[in-house]
């Protein structure tokens, strides 16, 4: 997985974090998930992405999160919305 090791933000802006996977021969994504990691050792699902079930958003993040990447999961960046 090939992830940079900071994203800069600017307050008012949407970001992109970007997250792509380098498939070996006979692999294939068949799903992403993002997760949030909060105080402590708390972690939320955020999104999950998945060409045969579709794009499934968590509250409190409906909206606010979008695909990003296109074509196959290898491209697995999602983009927050300010």
């Amino acid at each position: 997985v090939e992830v940079p090791r900071s994203v800069t933000a600017v307050l008012g802006q949407d970001v992109v974090l970007p997250c792509r996977y380098r498939a070996q021969e006979q692999e294939q994504v068949v799903q992403v998930t993002w997760l949030k990691r909060g105080p402590g050792a708390a972690v939320a699902e955020v999104a999950v992405l998945n060409p045969q079930h579709g794009e499934h958003v968590q509250e409190p993040f409906v909206g606010r999160v979008l695909r990003h990447g296109h074509g196959d999961l290898e491209d697995g960046a999602i983009l927050l919305r300010n």
